[in-house]
């Protein structure tokens, strides 16, 4: 009986125990399970971590191999530019020797024009210095008029006071010293009046041997006068002579140049015979640009490089013919239609118009054609031959140009 007892009444901790270990046992399951879920999740995220960097890698790869491409179309352009900016320089230098040859022309007769203006003054200074000397002469004279009529007075004067001092000279003794003295003062009056017109007349006697000798002057710069201005007549006409001269030599040229002109178009139109892709319309050779290009690109492909050969094979034929200073050049121009490109390349059709010129031009070059007798430009889509909205219209204004001309 008191075993019973003391057995009831001690604790079992057992199921305590048990408890909570199952407690904890939960817990480390939990945070197992949250530890793989969060290496499971951080490891997807890293996998896309990695693939991202992968295709930034690869569109880095591609941005270089473009930038590279664009390094090499950069150095093509300077190539490009520098030559053409050669021939502009060339360019300018035929045409200041020209502007040189027509400054010394309008200098030489500039100088001739001064020269007579300045002739044209003098002969105005003298006629106006004739005229002055003309007014003193007739002022002289009237001077002399003047003074002659006041002699008179004076004469008439002392006649007058002589013939009162007669009548009155017995009455007047007195006064015949102060008559005799009044005689002396006017006979001194008289010889002093006598004395000026004298002056006068000596005066105008030397005026008179001046304007003599200011006639003489004046017929004689008439003279100069008339011989610089057959001068003026004979370098004008010799100058009008050149100018005759120099546009029968400019024609002569033109109408040679034209005789090779059609001799060559002549041959092209044998050998090309009704093509509508390739044709000559007046002074052109025109090329349809899709016989040398593809859409969009300035390479001359294999088709093209065959159609231009032909083109330089037959102009090499008449090339032995053209005189060495003719001044013949080969103008390739470029055309597109309006339809806009905007590609890194070409933003514009004058790049592509300009680019596929410049092709051509250097394929030339390439061939044997003198570098100085070849010329490019690039004119987009503002020359059209057909200004309608259609493939047609678009197919015919695509075209390049070639034309036999002068500088």
């Amino acid at each position: 009986m008191p075993r019973t007892r003391a057995a009831r009444d001690r604790v079992d901790i057992w199921p305590g125990f048990v408890d909570a270990l199952s407690a904890i046992l939960m817990v480390v399951v939990f945070l197992v399970a949250v530890f793989v879920l969060a290496q499971f999740f951080l490891g997807q995220l890293l996998r896309g971590r990695d693939a991202a960097v992968l295709r930034l890698e690869e569109r880095v790869a591609r941005l270089l191999e473009e930038l590279e491409g664009e390094r090499e179309l950069t150095r093509t352009l300077r190539r490009d530019i520098a030559r053409l900016t050669a021939d502009l320089e060339a360019l300018g230098v035929a045409k200041e020797e020209v502007e040189a040859q027509l400054f010394e022309s309008e200098a030489a007769r500039a100088e001739l024009e001064r020269r007579t203006a300045r002739l044209a003054e003098e002969q105005a200074a003298l006629e106006q210095r004739l005229l002055a000397l003309q007014n003193e002469r007739g002022a002289l004279a009237r001077r002399a008029r003047a003074l002659e009529s006041e002699l008179a007075a004076q004469e008439q004067r002392f006649q007058e006071r002589v013939a009162s001092l007669e009548t009155q000279l017995q009455q007047r003794e007195r006064q015949v010293s102060e008559l005799a003295e009044l005689i002396a003062r006017l006979e001194a009056e008289q010889e002093k009046a006598r004395a000026a017109r004298e002056e006068a007349l000596a005066r105008a006697a030397r005026l008179q041997e001046q304007i003599a000798t200011l006639s003489e002057q004046l017929v004689a710069l008439g003279g100069a006068l008339e011989l610089r201005e057959a001068e003026i007549q004979r370098q004008t006409a010799e100058i009008a002579e050149l100018g005759r001269r120099l546009n029968l030599a400019l024609a002569s040229r033109v109408r040679e140049l034209e005789r090779y002109r059609s001799d060559f178009f002549g041959r092209l139109r044998e050998l090309l015979g009704d093509r509508p892709d390739v044709r000559i319309v007046g002074d052109r050779f025109v090329f349809q640009s899709e016989i040398l290009f593809a859409s969009g690109s300035a390479e001359i492909n294999q088709e093209g490089r065959r159609e231009l050969l032909r083109f330089i094979n037959i102009f090499k034929q008449i090339l032995p013919e053209l005189p060495e200073d003719l001044p013949w050049v080969l103008q390739v121009d470029g055309h597109t239609d309006k339809r806009p490109i905007h590609t890194p390349r070409f933003p514009s059709n004058w790049e592509l118009s300009t680019a596929r010129a410049i092709a051509v031009a250097r394929f030339f070059i390439e061939q044997g054609i003198p570098p100085e007798r070849v010329a490019a430009r690039g004119f987009a889509e503002y020359q059209p031959l057909d200004p309608r909205d259609t493939e047609e219209a678009y197919r015919r204004n695509r075209r390049i140009e070639i034309r036999l001309t002068t500088r």
